[in-house]
């Protein structure tokens, strides 16, 4: 019994690394190769404008930041990716919480300072709960882990 305990909770602790990296490097991706098109489709070509720079210098400097930010977000996909076929249920763990910590302190984040961003704060309250699913995604595998644990 001990060994199907050790594989479920190692295959949630797949599963759920394995979708955050699918979208951590899909989003990377689209910040590198397509971040005009993503500010249009998300914040509309009005705020998309604005968002993107008025002069070639700022949208140089803009397009350069969001590339590292996209390459960023690639390379946490990535890790993730590794990560996922780790073994050891301590450092599930010990990832998972990080991972939680991660996803709610970027929630706080978004909501005292992104939100005050006047071109940003249409679509600050929708990466909030995003942030907040992706944390509840990790505190399901330790719900489901626990339950294993001391069933």
């Amino acid at each position: 019994m001990s060994t199907t305990t050790t594989s479920s909770s190692s295959s949630a602790f797949m599963v759920i690394c394995l979708l955050h990296s699918v979208i951590a490097l899909s989003s990377g991706a689209l910040m590198m190769f397509h971040m005009k098109e993503i500010y249009t489709f998300t914040h509309g070509i009005e705020t998309a404008t604005k968002l993107l720079g008025s002069n070639p210098h700022d949208q140089l400097l803009i397009r350069t930041s969001d590339s590292f930010s996209g390459l960023l977000l690639f390379a946490i996909g990535f890790l993730l990716f590794m990560v996922s076929f780790v073994q050891d249920k301590e450092f599930h763990s010990f990832f998972a919480k990080g991972c939680t910590l991660l996803h709610v302190f970027m929630a706080i984040w978004r909501f005292w300072f992104e939100r005050r961003v006047e071109d940003l704060a249409s679509d600050c309250l929708r990466q909030t709960v995003g942030d907040i699913l992706l944390a509840l995604s990790w505190v399901f595998f330790f719900v489901y882990s626990w339950r294993e644990k001391y069933d």
